[in-house]
């Protein structure tokens, strides 16, 4: 698949004025905006929608509304799984490397079940799936989707089983099969569930369409390690009227490795970097292959190959990947990695700053600053929790910046603490008047001192020997 050139401007080419010039300039504000230019501005970001300009909404800018979504439009289309608030954004990017600007939705995990598992197995790993969760610098991390796998080949069975999970649970639906009557069978055990549709291909992609047009569905092409096929598909089934699409160039494992990550590339390099349309929907990967041909192998060891794939597909631009290991273990990992790379490189990962309380701390005990980026706080907190130490946390604000980057940067001062100090009231709630603060701030203690009129206690270097040193070191 070659690339061609661009023919409309890339997100980093386009300046709030050449928003503005397409806005109804009135400065009404009901976008919450004080005026057109400052909106203009909030849309070049991608932290406002045009649609929330309601003028803009009306008949007579229909032309100018339809230009601006057409300049606005991401070289990889936003393709939504699912109904209501469990429902999956997938794609939807604007530039390939995260650096360029950001990444938009996640990539979607989606753990299998199939159709010849009995109830106990299905529910158990419908139950796991939900369940999952974990607290990670203020964020929790969760899975998003289940894959139900036609593995027997017949209607019924595959309908029933979809009828059982759609009773279960209200996470959006992947439905998997090659088979267009085993697919109905199955949409019509979810009618109105908007599962993504697994998978057309050249054989049997017209009665796949029919079945994405008729349930209003996403559908998946498959075309494994055949890119030119891929191409022709989606133009046909563009041109046959289905929209929302989701590419699959096929995932291999072992030898086939490198191609797998070739494909995944070279599609995401040719809808961000060539403009090519027929390569810009988000793209599904497998990392489940890897328990193709399994023999005697532990299943540790699977497991252990298929994180290692996923992982993998996330830094190669998968918009979705369909697991079958549900190992805390495995997915974890994984989940971790989505959530840094995912993260906006433009914001720093920050809390708000104000006082924390941690136990039930009264007029004697111990208070404590750090900063608020985010990883520095939830540290500092969780040793503070862990060890059942009743306390008060100032968190200062740093514009995210942690304890010595923030002193070098002159992100921490000692105003700041000062100030920080008299905003949250901390005076009111403790006699004493000593505050501990972090061993890699020592270098403003002395400054600390003098505007607060605190006495400085410098603290550990690190959070975890904070706990120890409240007990041997603190005296209210």
């Amino acid at each position: 698949m070659s690339e061609k050139k661009k023919s409309k401007a890339g997100v980093k080419e386009l300046s709030p004025i050449d928003i503005y010039k397409l806005l109804p300039k009135i400065n009404c504000k009901e976008c919450g905006e004080e005026n057109c230019m400052a909106f203009a501005t909030k849309i070049v970001n991608r932290e406002v929608n045009v649609d929330q300009c309601p003028p803009l909404l009306k008949k007579e800018h229909a032309k100018t509304y339809a230009q601006l979504k057409e300049m606005l439009k991401p070289p990889v289309r936003e393709v939504i799984v699912g109904e209501g608030e469990k429902a999956v954004k997938l794609g939807g990017k604007l530039v390939m490397y995260r650096h360029e600007f950001t990444y938009f939705n996640p990539t979607a995990i989606a753990i299998d079940v199939t159709d010849e598992m009995n109830d106990d197995e299905l529910l158990n790993r419908i139950k796991k799936t939900e369940q999952f969760s974990y607290e990670y610098i203020g964020y929790t991390l969760k899975l998003d989707m289940i894959a139900i796998r036609s593995t027997s080949g017949e209607a019924e069975k595959f309908k029933a089983t979809v009828k059982k999970v759609v009773e279960k649970t209200d996470l959006p639906l992947i439905l998997c099969t090659f088979n267009a009557n085993v697919a109905e069978a199955g949409l019509m055990a979810a009618p109105k569930a908007k599962p993504l549709l697994y998978a057309a291909t050249v054989e049997n992609w017209k009665g796949m369409a029919e079945l994405a047009l008729m349930y209003n569905c996403p559908l998946v092409i498959s075309a494994p390690n055949d890119l030119n096929a891929l191409a022709s598909l989606t133009k046909t089934l563009l041109a046959y009227g289905v929209q929302d699409l989701v590419l699959d160039p096929g995932t291999f494992a072992n030898e086939g490795l490198a191609d797998t990550l070739n494909n995944f590339t070279m599609l995401r390099r040719a809808a961000c970097k060539g403009g090519e349309e027929l390569a810009g929907f988000p793209l599904i990967g497998v990392p489940m292959v890897a328990w193709i041909d399994k023999g005697e192998t532990a299943d540790e060891v699977i497991k252990w190959r298929e994180a290692n794939l996923a992982t993998m597909l996330i830094v190669r631009f998968a918009d979705v990947l369909v697991m079958h290991g549900d190992d805390g273990w495995s997915l974890l990992p994984n989940a971790v990695l989505r959530q840094n790379i995912y993260t906006d490189p433009r914001k720093p990962v920050a809390v708000e700053p104000g006082l924390k309380e941690f136990g039930t701390p009264d007029e004697n005990s111990p208070v404590l600053f750090t900063t608020n980026f985010a990883l520095t706080y939830y540290t500092v907190a969780s040793d503070i929790e862990s060890s059942k130490t009743n306390a008060y946390l100032i968190v200062v604000e740093t514009e995210g910046s942690a304890v010595d980057s923030g002193v070098a940067g002159r992100k921490l001062t000692a105003e700041k603490v000062a100030d920080a100090i008299k905003e949250t009231g901390i005076e009111n709630k403790v006699k004493h008047r000593k505050i501990i603060i972090p061993g890699k701030a020592s270098r403003i203690s002395g400054e600390i001192e003098e505007l607060s009129g605190w006495k400085v206690q410098v603290g550990p270097r690190d959070s975890s020997e904070i706990p120890k040193y409240i007990i041997d070191k603190w005296q209210p």
